[in-house]
């Protein structure tokens, strides 16, 4: 079935003169939340779900990044000066693709994989564990560089999801840090870049946006980085990928994206909705907490699938990366978190 337009969301404007205050521009992880929700959304997601051992395996990933996130080493940070400088430059300070990893990464990775094994017993995937966690640190480099470059020539695809989680484990404990070394009085060291469309920290595209609630930031649409997972706001009625205002529609699967327990009444808006762009074929998934206060969008947008499938038919290309499932070339890469979605 073809996905239906939905009513128009509110324009930047209606959403200026009804907040009537500063929205703040990022949001940054949170140590203790960030993977844990993600986690229990995937598993409240997959209940019922055609792939519903896949998000399960994802749940399970999400505890390790969790663990793995807890007790993450110190590790090297950016020096004032190189900060300083980014900020002249108009550029992410912790840019994937030019960033000097920390060996403690690949500590992490092993980690992660240590923690998956027994979770695993009767997996498939429990194969392809075993066989990274034993593969040397120079083959995993390559294929971190490749899949943070967004190039998927000899980019193990199985691999791959498993040392994305480790890297988004190791970028969201630099972005955490770095913002908690900042002394008192010391301007934030993360803010706006030249390139609105990519992560103002590490410089990857989105996973999704979302579309939040509360005092703060109600109404608000915030782009998620798939790397780092901090939230950067975008106004919405924009395409997140060329910036035009025009041509601007909304696609979803109606009812199909709710999750088996939602307790909605029938003919309730769609939680998860493709923002198509006319002017320049793209489109990025857009989740709503306004809809379902559970919402996370690493976790809806696998569970979305389906409307991946239905908007690229329409002839739409995806701007938002999903680094933990590869299944396809994407834009060119823009900076880190390249690759596929």
């Amino acid at each position: 079935m073809p996905p239906t337009s939905t009513a128009r969301l509110l324009s930047p404007e209606e959403i200026a003169i009804q907040a009537g205050h500063q929205v703040a521009f990022l949001r940054l992880p949170e140590r203790a939340s960030v993977f844990a929700e993600r986690a229990m959304r995937l598993r409240q997601r997959a209940a019922g779900h055609p792939m519903r051992d896949f998000l399960l395996f994802i749940a399970e990933v999400a505890d390790a990044q969790h663990a793995l996130l807890s007790g993450f080493p110190a590790v090297q940070l950016s020096g004032e000066q190189a900060i300083e400088s980014a900020a002249r430059r108009g550029v992410p300070p912790l840019a994937a693709s030019t960033w000097p990893r920390d060996p403690a990464w690949r500590t992490g990775l092993r980690q992660l994989l240590d923690a998956l094994m027994p979770r695993l017993a009767d997996s498939p995937a429990l194969a392809t564990v075993q066989l990274l966690r034993e593969a040397g640190d120079d083959w995993i480099e390559q294929q971190a560089g490749r899949l943070l470059g967004g190039v998927m020539m000899d980019l193990d695809l199985a691999a791959a999801p498993l040392i994305a989680a480790a890297l988004q484990a190791y970028w969201t404990h630099l972005v955490i840090s770095t913002d908690a070394a900042r002394g008192a009085g010391m301007p934030n060291a993360f803010g706006r870049i030249d390139d609105p469309t990519v992560c103002p920290c590490c410089g990857s595209r989105p996973t999704a946006s979302i579309s939040r609630i509360g005092a703060e930031a109600s109404g608000y649409r915030y782009l998620h980085c798939a790397l780092c997972s901090t939230q950067w706001h975008m106004v919405r009625i924009k395409c997140s990928h060329c910036l035009s205002t025009k041509g601007i529609h909304y696609q979803s699967l109606a009812q199909r994206d709710a999750v088996p327990d939602d307790d909605a009444a029938p003919g309730a808006q769609p939680v998860v909705e493709a923002e198509t762009c006319d002017s320049c074929g793209h489109y990025l998934k857009i989740v709503h907490m306004e809809r379902d206060h559970n919402v996370e969008p690493v976790a809806d947008d696998l569970a979305t699938l389906t409307l991946d499938l239905l908007v690229s038919e329409a002839g739409f290309e995806r701007h938002g990366v999903q680094m933990l499932l590869l299944f396809g070339d994407s834009d060119p890469p823009q900076g880190g978190g390249g690759g596929s979605g």
